[in-house]
């Protein structure tokens, strides 16, 4: 690129809202930080409605106008980076800061202004660690350079990790340490991988890549060392091991965000990476591998579930089985005839089957937490009673289910009907199997759970802890967005 082109290179109309997007949680982070233990809640919450406007204006900006694009300090790629936000991820950024402030208003029970003679060290880390997650979200999903996106990654982990082991307790501690490491190890094998890239082809730009990438042995070793990095990062089965006592150890607002958000962040990436830096180099073996793990993650992730006799756990091994219908993107997206990735129904299912798993994934874990408060345990056995107990906690459980099972008019409806659509279009009627298998299993501990739930209990109303009803608001409006997304005749 000459270099008169390179320095006249701007920003598209209104791409600034990029820029405030990824640095008013940082600096809300900072502000959180400066004002110590008495002031974290309240500034951690004076930040959400701001990020979650910022998240707004981006995607409506990308919606009436197209994608949009920043050049940091002017200087267009190789020379400098770019941010870039597409429909892809404008919907992500919302969906973000939407579940983040929820997470953040149910947490403030939790994690509120610390009371006379009660420590406010977990209140701070809390709010940091949350403020922290939520800009690395936000650069991963706008990072258009796959150096900055090995960035976003690191700063998503190390905020990640405090949030599983907030409570100090030896197993949330040991399960946050097996997430560091699985999430060191992804890193590691994923920033080999940029390295041999910028040795073949001397730049990371996605764009940039997108046109300069041939097949050949760096390339594929590339590809498959990055894409093996944010499969463990994900917890795609079978690299799932770390996430089920990482999530259902964490606090419900922490294991919201972890459940809902951090593990998108980095599917994301495998998107980007597939689709737009390297769109040529998929294979009909490849992407079929990549499909049947995720297969693998929905039937024995699914199987898991049934076999839980606590709650979060059911609700962690449900994250497993959902993850998988993420990766089913590729084998249905791919066209032998071109040797490509297409965008197109499966594209657009994977990416509502990511938003609707985050609003419902939230709202389970937060309902979960509820119960528990409620009852004393989490025990499924134990649920007799709960429908008197805490109505609104098990309806917003049970919207939220209805999408993860995919009926409709769910979000997780229309996101499984594209799916369905795409095996069928595409001849791949393996996939479409696996789809309906999941769908019957989710419906299977779904019910358990609400059978129980429905039954009479014997325990004396005087053993169950009251709950605030601002707290049950938060998890049953992100079940209702999940279930209304499917209403919605302008889907993206």
């Amino acid at each position: 690129m000459p270099l008169p082109e390179v320095l006249s290179a701007g920003a598209s109309a209104g791409a600034g809202w990029l820029v405030a997007a990824i640095a008013w949680p940082v600096v809300a982070l900072l502000l959180v930080i400066a004002g110590g233990e008495r002031l974290a809640a309240r500034v951690g919450v004076l930040a959400l409605p701001i990020g979650l406007a910022l998240a707004a204006a981006v995607a409506l900006r990308v919606a009436g106008s197209g994608a949009l694009v920043y050049h940091v300090g002017g200087w267009a790629p190789p020379l400098g980076i770019a941010l870039r936000a597409d429909g892809l991820s404008a919907a992500m950024l919302l969906v973000t800061a939407v579940v983040v402030s929820g997470a953040g208003v149910y947490a403030l029970a939790d994690f509120g202004p610390p009371r006379a003679g009660t420590p406010g060290r977990t209140s701070l880390a809390f709010w940091a660690s949350l403020l922290g997650a939520w800009a690395a979200l936000n650069l991963a999903f706008l990072g258009n350079d796959l150096f900055n996106l090995y960035v976003a990654l690191e700063l998503l982990t190390f905020a990640a990790v405090p949030l599983v082991c907030l409570d100090g307790r030896a197993e949330t501690l040991k399960a946050a340490l097996r997430y560091l490491l699985y999430a060191l190890v992804g890193s590691v094998l994923y920033l080999l991988g940029a390295v041999l890239l910028y040795g073949a082809y001397g730049t990371l730009d996605i764009g940039l890549l997108a046109t300069a990438a041939q097949p050949g042995p760096a390339t594929w070793a590339a590809a498959a060392l990055m894409t093996a990095g944010l499969l463990a990062k994900t917890a795609l089965f079978p690299l799932h091991l770390w996430l089920p006592p990482a999530h259902a150890g964490a606090p419900p607002a922490a294991s919201a965000v972890l459940s809902a958000l951090v593990v998108k962040g980095s599917f994301f990436i495998v998107l980007r990476l597939w689709f737009d830096a390297l769109p040529g180099l998929g294979s009909v073996a490849a992407m079929q591998l990549i499909g049947l793990l995720g297969a693998g993650a929905i039937l024995y992730g699914s199987a898991l579930a049934l076999r839980q006799a606590r709650l979060k756990l059911l609700v962690a091994y449900s994250t497993v089985a959902q993850i998988g219908y993420l990766f089913l993107v590729f084998p249905l997206a791919f066209d032998a005839t071109a040797g490509r990735l297409v965008a197109g129904a499966a594209l657009t299912g994977g990416l509502l089957q990511a938003v609707s798993h985050a609003l419902a994934k939230a709202a389970m874990f937060m309902s979960a937490g509820l119960i528990a408060v409620t009852l004393g345990h989490d025990r499924i056995a134990g649920l007799a009673g709960l429908a008197r107990a805490r109505p609104t906690s098990l309806l917003a459980f049970a919207l939220a289910g209805v999408s993860l099972v995919g009926l409709p008019p769910s979000g997780g409806f229309a996101a499984k009907w594209l799916l369905l659509s795409a095996a069928v279009a595409t001849g791949q009627w393996w996939w479409a199997v696996v789809i309906v298998l999941g769908g019957l299993l989710t419906g299977a501990y779904l019910v358990l759970v609400l059978m129980r739930a429905l039954e009479e209990s014997t325990t004396p109303a005087t053993a169950l802890q009251p709950v605030a009803a601002w707290r049950e608001a938060a998890p049953l409006t992100l079940a209702l967005l999940a279930v209304s997304m499917g209403l919605n005749g302008a889907l993206p």
